[in-house]
């Protein structure tokens, strides 16, 4: 028998109640009935110490160990939702209009409940357990992360190490994934105003016309990432928003314009800032108009710890074998608000397979509930891994 089949008593269990908080999406910091459901959930399994409210909607419940002294990890889930409507055609489909679980939180949530279950029945490992269940993975600064970690929980808890897991389309269900280092981009985003002079489509030549300015400037940001940066670095810079006159013979006074920087290298934040200013600058100066340029910071590179990677390989591996477990993946553009919490305390990110399911942030995506057997012992294997009796737990 596998180690995983310890963890199939749970499934229907959980699984009922994934889509449970699949039909009653909820988003960003207003996740008020998630929050409402999961401490209760906690709180019938026996566990004593519940906050909630972090960071608005967030919780942190911990577990002891009846093993004696040790220190205390932290375990974390994401809850909100998107706003997409759903497409997926499942029984449990979304009930609110225009809100969906397009990221699978609701199976990364249902999964911890599950661990939490399971470790609240046994308790055979010294010291703590910190389930943290997080809001507004989704939202920009300020996210659900940077808030709960601002607010100082893992201060207050006097959490060592997290470790957080995500589901990954495309990877089998039994397997994982994931790297020393950089797993995930930063994110920062900008907006540029450009401030020409408007007038009548007929006459562009009384004009200074911000839509071709605009055009321009985003044909030369691309430059910076093709003839600006080394080829072997990681930089993506994405106009994503457009925006001018709501008539056809008006041509405006000004066009807003807007995108997304990701980079593994934290020094090319410092580069696309200053890059993408003087490139917008300097072609709309040479026709004649002006921009308003803002850059701000989002999520940071979330990057797997050494100490941490090697405990997520080991629990991974415990379950399901070696080969089932990829310690090479690739790193992934896109950006994760696990990061800040990372920032804050060594651990590491691992993905689990999800199986040939949409892609996430699709209409068409649902989190896949055979994988929820294998994220509960996960979870339980990174808390015997790092709280086992015989394990010194400064190692």
């Amino acid at each position: 028998m596998s180690e995983v089949e310890e963890y199939r008593y749970l499934q229907e269990e959980v699984t009922e109640w994934r889509r449970h908080i699949h039909r009653y999406p909820e988003l960003g910091f207003s996740v008020y009935d998630t929050a409402a459901f999961v401490a209760e959930k906690l709180a019938s399994f026996g566990i004593n110490h519940i906050e909630t409210g972090i960071a608005e909607t967030g919780i942190v419940a911990v577990i002891q160990g009846e093993g004696g002294e040790g220190p205390t990890i932290g375990l974390r889930a994401d809850m909100d939702a998107l706003p997409i409507v759903e497409a997926s055609g499942k029984p449990w489909a979304s009930d609110v209009p225009g809100r969906m679980h397009a990221c699978g939180h609701d199976g990364h949530t249902a999964m911890l409940l599950g661990a939490a279950k399971h470790l609240a029945r046994t308790r055979t490992f010294k010291g703590s357990v910190a389930l943290i269940f997080q809001p507004a993975e989704e939202v920009e600064l300020p996210s659900g992360g940077f808030k709960m970690v601002r607010e100082g929980f893992l201060d207050r808890y006097d959490i060592s190490q997290v470790f957080g897991m995500h589901n990954a389309p495309g990877l089998a269900i039994g397997e994982f994934a994931l790297r020393n280092g950089c797993l995930l981009a930063s994110q920062d985003d900008f907006d540029i105003t450009v401030i020409g002079k408007g007038g009548h489509a007929a006459a562009p030549h009384r004009t200074v016309d911000p839509v071709v300015i605009a055009a321009q400037i985003i044909l030369g940001l691309q430059s910076l990432v093709s003839r600006n940066t080394d080829p072997l670095s990681s930089l993506v810079i994405s106009v994503t928003k457009l925006s001018a006159s709501q008539a056809y013979n008006v041509i405006a006074d000004r066009v807003e314009l807007a995108g997304t920087v990701r980079t593994l290298a934290a020094e090319l934040r410092d580069f696309a800032e200053r890059q993408i200013r003087e490139c917008a600058e300097g072609i709309a100066r040479a026709f004649g108009a002006e921009i308003a340029f803002s850059y701000r910071r989002s999520v940071p590179v979330t990057f797997n710890h050494t100490s941490g990677f090697e405990v997520a390989v080991e629990a991974a591996e415990r379950l399901v074998s070696a080969n089932a477990v990829n310690r090479e993946a690739k790193a992934s553009m896109g950006a994760e608000d696990f990061a800040y919490m990372l920032e804050a305390r060594p651990g590491a990110l691992i993905n689990i397979g999800n199986g040939p399911s949409a892609p996430l942030h699709n209409a068409a995506y649902d989190f896949e509930d055979e994988a929820i057997p294998y994220g509960i012992g996960y979870w339980v294997n990174v808390v015997e891994t790092v709280l086992s009796s015989d394990r010194n737990p400064l190692s």
